[in-house]
């Protein structure tokens, strides 16, 4: 058949390549694309975007829901809302890209889909916007931390970050007991983020606008504690403030106290502390004047505080008191898969609370921090990631930045080196070797605070001073 040139001249066959010719440019100017259905599904990904989501072929994408491939995405909204998103930043894999989204329309106009297109982040256009971006989350992240300065909550559940299955019950659990007024108790590992939850809760509660009150049961001396907690009269006892002292209890009325390492509080406290869960009211020390409170109360330990109480260390009336709604904080070696997420959102912080540079970090160095098991947990993290970013020229973390840092990729210990060859190394010396690991790993978790990397082993300072000085590892650390 010859061949029939277009009529050039049509306006219908001028509006179908002008289409076709805006989507070709688009793709190429863009570093990827995605389109989705109306139900939410993936139908489009070109191989350009396949490495930023993670995947190796489209069709590990396609007729997924969006937000699978996609976490956070809002893609969703443009379908329902019809309203394209002209010009935005999103954060995927902890790099911040510029990204437009626009809905499909069929030839009746009703909404069919979307098609999002992530342009390229070297636009000089666009530089003052991100610039200016860049300082408003600079600002707010300032604002937050002065208001932490006084008695306010500065943490919400979208600082909670993760979507693992731990993380997620944490957060579902934690949603609930924002709605209601019951006592929380938080359990978990040093490190796995119960002060942030609580202050979520807060947050999220009828109490937000009222006081966040943090208190670590375990730093207050004994002979301070009652007072720290209820206050004092005035003259109560010689030394003692002729005003009298506002304990814990008062400064939190309205809102929130958050009991952190629960689990150390005195016995003769923890009376003391049943009745006031019980009868809502506090007696000062020094005084015989009873005054009504009206305090939810948050406890935290990272204990286990049945076995106290089996070993009669701790009250069970007060535990059965505090574990009405108990909540589990997982590890992080539990939540690798939310390592990228978690990471980012750790260097951010870091970045707006120094005068570090711009910080990106790459797949190589997540999957560096991966094989780390992590016995310091997210506090661990965030150190790691401030180590490495100070160390780094460029503020791009790879996974060479990590391994000056962490005893990652091949095990180049001795006995390891000799199982990984298949020999049987003597008991003593493989024994030797895991707990000089396991030293340098507390040490490493604790930024080098002896007292902090005793009480994650569950050791006196004394015993870790002794197995520091067995296998040389004295130097660089500190007692405070």
């Amino acid at each position: 058949m010859p061949h029939i040139s277009p009529d050039v001249s049509d306006p219908a066959y001028v509006r179908a390549r002008a289409m076709v010719t805006l989507f070709e440019r688009l793709e190429r100017l863009c570093e990827g694309a995605i389109a989705i259905d109306r139900a939410g599904r993936v139908i489009y990904v070109n191989e350009k975007y396949l490495a930023s989501l993670g995947l190796k072929h489209v069709s590990e994408a396609m007729g997924r829901p969006i937000e699978e491939v996609i976490p956070n995405s809002l893609m969703r909204k443009v379908v329902e809302t019809g309203e394209p998103i002209l010009l935005d930043i999103m954060e995927l894999g902890g790099e911040q890209l510029v990204v437009t989204r626009m809905p499909i329309e069929d030839e009746r106009h009703n909404v069919i889909g979307a098609i999002g297109f992530v342009l390229y982040d070297h636009l000089e256009s666009l530089k003052p916007l991100l610039a200016r971006v860049a300082q408003l989350e600079s600002d707010l992240r300032l604002a937050r931390r002065q208001l932490s300065n006084a008695r306010a909550a500065r943490f919400t559940f979208a600082d909670f970050v993760g979507t693992t299955p731990g993380i997620a019950q944490a957060k579902e659990l934690a949603g609930r007991a924002a709605r209601q007024n019951v006592t929380v108790l938080l359990t978990g590992e040093t490190g796995t983020g119960k002060e942030m939850l609580a202050q979520a809760i807060h947050n999220a509660s009828s109490r937000a606008e009222k006081p966040f009150v943090s208190v670590n049961v375990a730093a207050i001396p004994d002979t301070l504690i009652e007072s720290e907690f209820f206050g004092t009269a005035p003259g109560a006892y010689t030394g003692a403030d002729r005003k009298g002292r506002e304990g814990k209890f008062r400064i939190a009325d309205g809102g929130t106290l958050f009991l952190d390492e629960i689990g150390e509080m005195p016995l003769q406290l923890q009376a003391k502390l049943l009745r006031v869960l019980q009868e809502r009211e506090i007696e000062p020390l020094g005084s015989d004047k009873i005054s009504k409170v009206d305090v939810r109360v948050v406890a935290a330990t990272n204990v286990d505080l049945r076995k106290r109480v089996s070993d009669g260390a701790f009250r069970p009336d007060l535990y059965y008191r505090l574990n009405v709604l108990s909540i589990d904080l997982p590890p992080l070696r539990d939540c690798l898969d939310d390592l990228p997420e978690i990471s980012a959102r750790l260097l951010e912080d870091i970045s707006a609370s120094g005068d570090y540079i711009s910080a990106k970090i790459t797949p190589s160095a997540l999957s560096a921090l991966a094989r780390y098991d992590w016995p310091g947990n997210v506090r661990e993290l965030r150190n790691v990631l401030e180590r490495a970013l100070i160390l780094s020229d460029s503020g791009r973390l790879t996974g060479d930045d990590f391994a000056r840092i962490l005893p990652v990729g091949t095990d180049s210990r001795p006995a390891a080196t000799a199982r990984a060859a298949g020999i049987v190394v003597p008991y003593a010396e493989a024994e030797a070797e895991f707990e000089k690991h396991t030293l340098e790993q507390a040490l490493a978790a604790s930024n080098g605070q002896i007292s902090e990397a005793a009480k994650m082993l569950r050791i006196s300072r004394a015993t870790f001073y002794k197995k520091l000085a067995k296998f040389g590892l004295a130097s660089g650390a500190t007692s405070v």
